[in-house]
């Protein structure tokens, strides 16, 4: 699949399947590789766009200041340049947080919204409290990546599903290792996160929304979730039980069962 020129850098994207254009969006550091279980089952009845985001993966990395605006406007430029005039939207964590953005600067582009393990920023954020969560994302563009990789999975995922996955653990880590981001990727891309702030303007989208979360969430706690439902009109809250940020892996089942009742419920004939 090609890069495309999206204003000041290369995007690198993939399409996957046919019907209704569906846009994942990874989260920080993330490349598209994170969805490597998603594109079987969505793309067969979506046509599935998955990208690098700025930073991260094999698009560009600039070394300028990041903020979500932009990254939305990434994937505005990315889908005018493929042909894309509306799709579904989900974003998992910053990607949350881009997707949420551009909700609000793109609301004739959007069909529905999903939001998962992610927050509105801000004031009204709920912070983690662990402080081996702060120390982590304070030395992370220092580390060497193979103990970035194992902080990762120490923190924020349950240690029964590693244990009894170890194939799986394996295949992540080649996957999302393979194109790492660079620290000054690591460091713009954190910036944007620190920046972003839409809990004002929340109320002001109004497609069908699906916020999700896991209850066990120790990165971007739960209750973040529950504040962004509350905020956009007639938004519904999947709050899965005893699995933290990646439950879209730890409880994958259950994960693409919401996802696609959601889509399958607010298919459009855009």
């Amino acid at each position: 699949m090609p890069k495309v020129k999206v204003g000041d850098i290369n995007i690198y994207y993939e399409v996957h399947g046919k019907g209704e254009p569906f846009v994942m969006i990874a989260g920080f550091t993330m490349s598209k590789a994170f969805w490597f279980k998603a594109i079987p089952v969505f793309s067969r009845e979506y046509r599935l766009v998955v990208f690098d985001n700025r930073g991260a993966g094999q698009s560009d990395k600039p070394d300028i200041p990041y903020t979500t605006e932009m990254m939305a406007d990434d994937l505005a430029g990315l889908l005018d340049t493929i042909d894309i005039d509306s799709a579904h939207i989900f974003g998992h964590s910053m990607g949350g947080s881009i997707a949420q953005q551009f909700a609000l600067r793109y609301p004739r582009r959007l069909r529905s919204l999903i939001l998962a393990s992610t927050s509105c920023g801000g004031p009204h954020a709920v912070i983690s409290n662990n402080p081996e969560v702060t120390h982590f994302f304070e030395s992370m563009s220092s580390l060497p990546l193979k103990e970035v990789v194992k902080e990762w999975f120490r923190l924020f995922w349950r240690q029964d599903f590693i244990h009894n996955n170890p194939d799986f653990v394996k295949e992540f880590t080649d996957k999302i290792t393979e194109h790492p981001a660079p620290p000054h990727g690591i460091m713009r891309q954190g910036q944007a996160i620190m920046g972003h702030n839409t809990y004002e303007r929340l109320p002001e989208i109004k497609v069908p929304t699906l916020v999700m979360t896991g209850d066990a969430d120790n990165l971007v706690p739960f209750e973040n979730s529950k504040i962004i439902a509350s905020r956009i009109p007639g938004a519904e809250l999947a709050i899965l039980k005893d699995v933290g940020h990646h439950f879209m892996f730890e409880a994958e089942d259950e994960f693409n069962r919401i996802m696609l009742d959601f889509l399958r419920r607010h298919r459009t004939k855009k």
